[in-house]
């Protein structure tokens, strides 16, 4: 039969009370009362259960993830940086796959409120003023990545910045007829890195003279797939662009498939980049818009413990540049 707490202060002749305090190191027991926890704990070789440990230390050592999406290649690389930097802690990590509106809803009212966490990383899912008033009377100390709120620390990029930049290289080369494919800019997850890049296009256009063609701009669910469709269809508009811009390397890839089943070449018939600069980017050539996703899982989990260890800290943001990276698809 394994040896309990209760052996321990039964051999000491103490309470379990001294035992926990010793346990935990507490400054509140005597000397050669410690010794003889300590002697006892030695002869039964007693080794206290992780579990209760961390309860006698109202804490359980364990940070939950909510991301959305998270098989896709920018998350994947988010979740790397956060679980890198986890490891190398004393937490442990869980993560809470999010796919719907109704998923989103329920992970925000039970997991911060659950008791079985002590922080919450949340991706690429702002939050309510609601859902943070009630995290706050909660006392759960939560931190975004990729997603706004002033009242919450969180780590984002300037997406508006990456769509400028991006549109400005495809008219630096020379182009006047630029469109721009991304996911819906309203949607019920309310993502906003598809609408930032969005203004960004429209910022560059204008501060170049150049007009904004809604045609030129098609919408669709994520995914290359969806892209494509979208590609063809502005390949069938009776002046069609000469450069693509997509809001993600996932829809440029369906850019490039759509240009190959007409014959079309990325740049010289069509130029196009992407936004994010996943691994597959750099093999097929791509020019994209980089953003340090693995760092920001890094950082993410950085700011979310120092707010478990000092809870009353002020929100803290931290903006990570993006770069361009030019490549094949828009320079030849």
């Amino acid at each position: 039969m394994a040896v309990t707490i209760y052996d321990v202060a039964k051999r000491a002749g103490v309470g379990i009370g001294t035992v926990s305090r010793v346990l935990n190191g507490s400054p509140q027991v005597r000397e050669e009362t410690r010794q003889r926890v300590l002697a006892a704990i030695e002869e039964l070789n007693y080794r206290p259960s992780p579990i209760a440990q961390r309860l006698s230390l109202r804490k359980t050592l364990t940070i939950a993830v909510i991301a959305p999406f998270f098989t896709r290649p920018a998350f994947v690389e988010r979740l790397r940086g956060v679980e890198a930097t986890i490891a190398e802690s004393e937490y442990d990590l869980i993560v809470y796959n999010v796919e719907t509106t109704a998923k989103r809803d329920a992970c925000f009212h039970e997991v911060p409120l659950s008791h079985k966490v002590d922080g919450v990383l949340i991706i690429s899912l702002s939050p309510s003023d609601e859902d943070v008033a009630r995290w706050e009377a909660a006392d759960v100390p939560i931190v975004l990545i990729d997603a706004h709120h002033p009242a919450l620390s969180r780590v984002v990029v300037n997406d508006m910045a990456g769509g400028y930049m991006a549109t400005q290289h495809l008219i630096e080369l020379g182009h006047r007829k630029i469109a721009y494919i991304s996911d819906p800019l309203v949607n019920p997850f309310n993502f906003t890195s598809s609408r930032d890049r969005y203004q960004g296009y429209r910022q560059a256009l204008a501060d170049h003279d150049l007009p904004f063609r809604p045609e030129y701009h098609q919408a669709g669910e994520h995914g290359r797939a969806q892209a494509r469709a979208l590609a063809h269809r502005l390949l069938d508009l009776d002046d069609p662009p000469t450069a693509i811009f997509a809001a993600s390397d996932t829809q440029a890839m369906g850019v490039l498939e759509a240009l190959r089943e007409r014959g079309l070449r990325a740049p010289d018939d069509v130029a196009v980049i992407g936004y994010d600069d996943i691994e597959v980017a750099e093999y097929l050539g791509l020019s994209t818009i980089r953003q340090p996703f693995f760092e920001s899982g890094v950082i993410g989990v950085e700011l979310l413990l120092k707010r478990i260890d000092d809870p009353a800290q002020p929100p803290q943001r931290v903006e990570l540049p993006v770069e361009l990276v030019a490549r094949q698809t828009t320079t030849g």
